[in-house]
């Protein structure tokens, strides 16, 4: 299915956002998520089904400044 992912145009396999979080080599626990402009908690991940032209943010914390 064809998502906006980070500003990005993308193709996915995951149909649940906490599969797609799985995807990223970050800890699942320490990332934030946001579907269509909607915080998403760690515990809503699982009952999130995405869909063809989600847009969807993936914020991991970077240290440094």
């Amino acid at each position: 299915m064809n998502v906006i992912l980070n500003g990005q145009s993308e193709t996915i396999k995951a149909l649940t956002l906490s599969e797609l979080c799985k995807t990223f080599q970050d800890d699942p626990m320490t990332i934030a998520t946001a579907v269509n402009g909607n915080f998403v908690s760690v515990g809503e991940r699982d009952a999130l089904k995405l869909k063809e032209g989600d847009r969807i943010e993936i914020l991991s914390p970077r240290q440094g400044g």
